[in-house]
């Protein structure tokens, strides 16, 4: 069968269309019964070549690690650059972020080792660890500016300004900037959407840039104990980050330094609740909170699917016929429900044994800040438990209001009561 005669299933149209976006799963299950691999209508808007949804764990680690065969980066197979894809056409102008394509996540070996090593030096476990203090005293300031209220808005009272306050204070950005970095970042979950194109969403995109261009220049002047600071000076060999390289470094860690952990707060807060039972055993032995971290992650965790591969030659995968230049898309949210790889995969279990998951991704291209996003997890849901043990939903669960994405999947809001 031709790719172009490839039968898109009703299950894959319904996820492409938003259905469900609460609950993607009983859909997601349908896709895996389908296959491990699925064709669907091409998210680029490329009609001669087939895109395909990879469901299942197996074959998706298969495609994440297997570098020759599937790339990250299009440009490198012919010369296709999806840029395109993420800002309106007519914006063209707009200055250097993370998808021009030199940031991490577009680029593979070599240039990925070479820029991961590099920010390695500036992202050491030691420093991580030793922010654990001031992640803990940010919590706490937050929850003592809504004790006495009785009532708050978990995503934005705490799990969006918890992990935004932590990342700015390591890159060095200033308090009177932040909420406008929420405008920024909203912008971007939307442009890695796939295929969207409206001007306001370019704007901000554009206006990002700026903004990360204009702070590189400052601490290039005026360098402080910070990571910008760390980032301009780190060098081996005198292979420093060139200027768009830094800036997309500094845009994909302003992004990725919250946008992650803040909707494994508020959507792990919300799965807790909506369990009864596990919120309960938490509650009972605090000391599970990094095994539960862990199984939030895998049970529903921020990504709907990691970045896209391309297919750098013609190749067979699960018995589908891939070829050259096809794009797979790894849904994340369906293989940590694989049901060949997690015994109950559909229950939430705090004390489950996980070997593995794929909600930071995996191989060279998981998440630098996997370490950080955990800490912050650990510490966001104790004190949370801690400080507020009669937590409770503030509106009825039906009404609890999401976002979803093929790349991303958080909630608007999340009102509580204590």
């Amino acid at each position: 069968m031709k790719n172009s005669e490839q039968v898109v299933p009703n299950e894959v149209l319904g996820l492409l269309s938003g259905e469900s976006v609460e609950n993607p799963f009983p859909l997601l299950a349908k896709l895996r019964a389908i296959g491990s691999v699925v064709p669907i209508p091409n998210p680029l808007g490329e009609r001669d070549r087939q895109a395909w949804m990879v469901t299942q764990m197996d074959v998706a680690m298969q495609v994440i690690k297997d570098h020759a065969r599937f790339t990250v980066d299009p440009s490198s197979i012919d010369g296709r650059n999806i840029r395109g894809n993420f800002v309106s056409h007519d914006d063209s102008s707009a200055p250097s972020t993370f998808f021009t394509g030199k940031s991490m996540l577009f680029v593979d070996e070599p240039d990925h080792r070479r820029l991961r090593k590099l920010v390695s030096k500036a992202f050491t476990p030691r420093y991580v660890e030793s922010l654990r203090p001031r992640v803990q005293e940010i919590a706490d300031e937050l929850l003592d500016q809504v004790q006495e209220q009785g009532k708050m808005d978990i995503v934005k009272d705490y799990a969006y300004p918890l992990p935004i306050n932590v990342i700015s204070e390591m890159l060095g950005i200033p308090q009177s900037d932040r909420k406008q970095l929420q405008v920024w970042s909203g912008a971007i979950a939307q442009g890695i959407g796939w295929g969207r194109q409206e001007p306001e969403v370019a704007k901000h995109l554009r206006d990002f840039g700026e903004y990360t261009a204009k702070l590189v220049d400052d601490k290039r002047h005026n360098p402080a104990d910070d990571l910008i600071s760390q980032l301009i000076a780190v060098g081996e060999d005198e292979d420093q980050l060139t200027e768009e390289e830094l800036i997309s470094m500094i845009t994909l860690l302003i992004f990725a330094g919250h946008e992650t952990t803040s909707n494994l707060i508020a959507t792990g807060t919300f799965m807790l609740l909506d369990h009864p039972k596990q919120l309960k055993k938490l509650k009972a032995d605090i000391g599970l909170v990094p095994s539960a971290v862990e199984e939030l992650l895998r049970y529903n965790g921020p990504a709907t699917s990691v970045g896209p591969r391309f297919a750098t030659e013609d190749v067979e995968l699960a018995g589908q016929q891939i070829k050259k230049g096809d794009m797979l898309l790894v849904l994340v949210k369906s293989a940590i429900r694989d049901e060949g790889k997690f015994d109950q995969s559909e229950d939430l279990d705090i004390t489950r044994k996980i070997n593995r998951h794929l909600a930071f991704g995996h191989g060279i291209h998981m998440c630098l800040g996997a370490p950080l996003a955990r800490m912050e997890g650990e510490i966001a849901f104790s004190t949370l438990l801690r400080r507020m043990p009669d937590l409770q939903l503030g509106i009825p669960k039906e009404d609890v209001s999401w976002q979803f994405t093929l790349s991303t999947q958080g909630l608007d809001s999340l009102p509580v009561k204590f």
